[in-house]
């Protein structure tokens, strides 16, 4: 597994769904489609295999899924992100903690999905 990747992967997740969500909210959900198919594209095996085959790409669009998905949740809670999309979960009075914690764990969750899907993506199309 080569983390450089990885780690781009994530970035570009973070990155194109935070810019996303800005421009169109709707359109977020392909920041992470395309971390994972970035992760998996560009990797060139996994472990000991000279070809990748389509668990292999979900693993690795998975993984840059759960990284890019702490990022958004981290920057979502600084602030950095849609806010009034969150402003309902404040409005509630249901405290600032939990608020957080629960925007964390939707954003790694729904980031780990779409990674999945992306990473399946890049190994069908490199292919």
């Amino acid at each position: 597994m080569d983390w450089k990747i990885m780690g781009i992967g994530a970035l570009i997740n973070a990155a194109l769904t935070i810019i996303l969500s800005w421009i169109f909210l709707p359109l977020f959900f392909l920041g992470p489609i395309a971390g994972g198919f970035i992760a998996s594209f560009l990797s060139k095996g996994y472990e000991n295999y000279d070809e990748m085959d389509a668990k292999d790409g979900a693993v690795l669009g998975a993984i840059s899924g759960i990284i890019g998905g702490l990022i958004i949740g981290l920057l979502l809670v600084l602030g950095v992100g849609d806010i009034s999309a969150i402003t309902g979960l404040i409005s509630t009075k249901i405290g600032l903690i939990l608020t957080g914690y629960i925007i964390i764990q939707l954003s790694v969750i729904m980031s780990f999905i779409l990674g999945l899907l992306g990473g399946v993506l890049g190994v069908l199309v490199k292919k």
